[in-house]
């Protein structure tokens, strides 16, 4: 029964103390390429037992469309941003010192918005099962990725994930409120698109 709150605090955990680590420089490569990868390991590994939400904003948005219940949209969230904070809490034990810049500037909600609509539209599209389970993995880590480049293209730092900016201490409204705003208006989108979808033609 805890095994998925398990798997949401361990994944979301290893998300963010990634993104510290890539934001530390210590990694030689990009920080959206990492966070993709990871994503998309999770998605292969605990995909089963918890959806791999790893995010507040995806977990927001699939209570949206009613793909998980409000008990445990609650809980997940709670365990996400334990584990963010948990790797804050080891970033700091381990020294790592790196520069972000956490602006309540409206421009940067409107970029996480974007970019999280079109993480959350391929979420939705692997959520309602129009993905071969085969390539769910890389289907939701290559949607964060895009999703991370159009935000950072219109000036955000490409955040995504209101637990992942607590862990890299990004205390900004609009990286806290910019994604779960664009992940309803995807997932629901996404929805509407499906709904629209002939039966004959549902995998």
């Amino acid at each position: 029964m805890y095994q998925k709150y398990l798997a949401e605090y361990f994944g979301t955990l290893t998300l963010t103390l990634v993104v510290i680590l890539s934001l530390a420089g210590i990694f030689p490569v990009s920080t959206p390429v990492l966070a993709a990868i990871t994503l998309g390991l999770f998605v292969y590994s605990v995909g089963h037992i918890s959806g791999t939400h790893l995010n507040p904003a995806v977990t927001i948005g699939l209570l949206a469309i009613k793909k998980i219940n409000s008990s445990d949209a609650l809980s997940y969230i709670m365990v996400q941003i334990f584990g963010a904070i948990t790797a804050l809490i080891i970033g700091m034990f381990m020294g790592i010192s790196y520069e972000i810049v956490a602006e309540n500037n409206l421009m940067i909600g409107i970029a996480e918005t974007a970019g999280m609509i079109l993480f959350s539209f391929g979420i939705a599209s692997v959520v309602f099962g129009n993905v071969h389970k085969a390539v769910s993995g890389v289907v939701i880590g290559g949607s964060l990725f895009m999703g991370i480049a159009i935000a950072a293209l219109m000036g955000s730092n490409g955040v995504l994930n209101p637990a992942v900016a607590v862990g890299i201490k990004s205390f900004s409204l609009m990286y806290m409120l910019g994604p779960i705003v664009g992940s309803v208006i995807g997932m629901k989108l996404y929805e509407f698109i499906q709904s629209g979808q002939p039966k004959t033609a549902k995998k």
